[in-house]
């Protein structure tokens, strides 16, 4: 009960788990969710899985994110994983906000954070030997298809979270998934639909990477929209989280034709979201979110209660410290920088899993 560790699987992949043990040739795609500071509670996880144990097997592997995710995604693909996950995590918890910063002050900052993160490593991102990064962002629709100022993007969000209220099928009138990856995997299990969202496809270059990076992570009105992301179509850009939160994406099509394809996914929580406007509805979280075999083949591992009885505050960071903290920076910084080193254990406990299998730990996804 004390583990550091939960371990979720649906029913193929806890077959398979039963039968072979977690390994590192059957991970077929790697997914990671929008969520803001909590994924870099995965720092230590993420560098021992692109930096240790998936080089040992080397295969194509799809690597799909959203927000944070997309970043994460970015830095696993970079010749030196674990340098740029190091990175990515001492950039993040670095930045440092006036009071009711403006949009205009986030966007650059975030800009800013990217050039030190990815500048001069656009090329490997994009031509991984073995990972194809897929990034997925949001193009606004109608209201939200070029606002003119921020009053009307406040009336084009406010409209999507009133239609989100009736269904994820009516905010596909107000949004639509971008993918934006690369071209040596076609991601043919998402483009036969699968959701109300229309789906556009486009290639990631060391061109458009940066924009890209910068559009999955836009924060509805606390950033500035990106604009007219090179290869991708043309409009306004927001955060891939919006749509795919914690992508719920249909994994089973990836082993429709073997029982070898599956998908781990390193995960803040033991449940799926399906949109951020989902948050607040709990009947849109979990099991019941998110069609029941379009998880079949996965497997998440998340940190358990106990180990975010750990932390500081007991909880995983979050975005609203910026706001919880205020101008004390440094405690910030501080608290953050210690839960990363925390997690550690996930690592670990991950790693012991994979060496000996403990049944006790695996539990079946609902």
């Amino acid at each position: 009960m004390n583990a550091p560790i939960c371990l979720h699987a649906g029913p193929k992949a806890l077959a398979h788990i039963k039968a072979h043990g977690l390994r590192a040739q059957d991970i077929a795609a790697i997914p990671a969710a929008a969520g803001g500071p909590r994924g870099l509670i995965l720092q230590a996880m993420d560098q021992w899985l692109f930096g240790e144990w998936l080089p040992g097997a080397p295969r194509e592997r799809m690597l799909i994110g959203a927000s944070i995710g997309a970043w994460r995604v970015a830095a696993a693909c970079q010749h030196d994983p674990v340098a740029a996950f190091q990175r990515l995590g001492d950039l993040y918890c670095a930045q440092r906000y006036p009071r009711n910063p403006s949009p205009a002050h986030v966007s650059a900052a975030c800009k800013e954070l990217l050039a030190s993160f990815i500048g001069g490593y656009e090329t490997e991102i994009t031509q991984h030997p073995y990972h194809r990064p897929q990034l997925l962002t949001v193009r606004g629709r109608g209201w939200l298809q070029q606002p003119s100022n921020k009053m009307h993007a406040i009336a084009g969000f406010g409209a999507a979270t009133l239609a989100n209220l009736r269904s994820r099928a009516h905010l596909s009138h107000h949004l639509e998934r971008v993918v934006i990856g690369d071209s040596r995997d076609p991601a043919d299990w998402l483009k036969t639909p699968f959701d109300a969202f229309k789906t556009h496809f486009t290639t990631l270059t060391p061109d458009n990477i940066a924009a890209a990076l910068l559009a999955s992570g836009t924060l509805p009105l606390i950033m500035e929209p990106v604009q007219n992301i090179p290869q991708a179509p043309p409009g306004s850009y927001w955060d891939g989280g919006l749509i795919d939160y914690h992508l719920a994406l249909p994994y089973s099509r990836l082993s429709a034709h073997t029982t070898g394809e599956l998908v781990l996914y390193p995960h803040f929580t033991d449940h799926i979201v399906p949109g951020w406007l989902d948050k607040p509805m709990p009947w849109r979280c979990g099991g019941r979110a998110v069609q029941r075999d379009w998880l079949d083949n996965v497997i998440i591992v998340s940190p358990s209660p106990a180990f975010l009885r750990t932390l500081p505050h007991n909880r995983l960071l979050d975005r609203e410290d910026f706001t919880f903290y205020g101008m004390d920076h440094d405690t910030r910084i501080k608290n953050w920088q210690q839960a990363i080193g925390q997690g550690k254990r996930l690592r670990d406990a991950l790693a012991a899993f994979v060496a000996a299998p403990d049944a006790t730990l695996l539990q079946a996804l609902h």
